[in-house]
């Protein structure tokens, strides 16, 4: 898929077949996340797959926006492996756990795989449950798996504001 065809279609999937994604699929996912840039390279950021029944019905604890995807991905960032900013000390953790998501998401949309990106988790419970160490910082829940037939996009996906109101050049007024 050309890559401006693949951002204009991609949209957040909410419905799947009650399927976990082939262990093929979950690869190429890995795969692309794999390949994102990260702050100086440093590579902190961590996938916990969850791509069993028992693995997913203990997310569905931690959050009500799993939308019944049977396979998950929780990225996720070493605290201690980022690189940080000496000015004001800010580390790239969650700039390099978003940038790993979204080469997730685009990859998902191109094999055929539909995502929603979940930020409405308890990361607290999500750490209980699944025994996450306390030096791994949970960013982005990315539920997945194959689209379902009557799948399509929220009403509001083709809603944008005018690039005027998001793009300013040389200066915030």
């Amino acid at each position: 898929m050309q890559f401006d065809e693949l951002i204009k279609t991609r949209y957040s999937v909410r419905k799947f077949l009650d399927k976990p994604l082939q262990d093929k699929d979950v690869k190429a996912l890995l795969e692309a996340g794999h390949l994102a840039p990260t702050g100086c390279n440093n590579q902190p950021y961590r996938v916990l797959v969850l791509n069993t029944k028992e693995s997913v019905d203990k997310l569905k604890t931690c959050t009500k926006c799993h939308f019944d995807a049977p396979t998950a991905m929780l990225v996720c960032y070493h605290k201690g492996e980022c690189w940080t900013r000496k000015y004001d000390g800010k580390n790239s953790g969650v700039a390099d756990a978003c940038i790993v998501s979204t080469h997730i998401m685009l990859k998902a949309h191109d094999i055929g795989v539909g995502v929603t990106w979940v930020m409405h988790f308890d990361p607290q419970m999500i750490v209980q449950t699944f025994d996450i160490p306390s030096d791994i910082e949970p960013v982005a829940l990315l539920v997945m798996g194959y689209p379902h037939e009557d799948a399509q996009p929220s009403h509001l996906h083709y809603n944008y504001r005018p690039i005027e109101e998001v793009v300013v050049y040389d200066k915030f007024i």
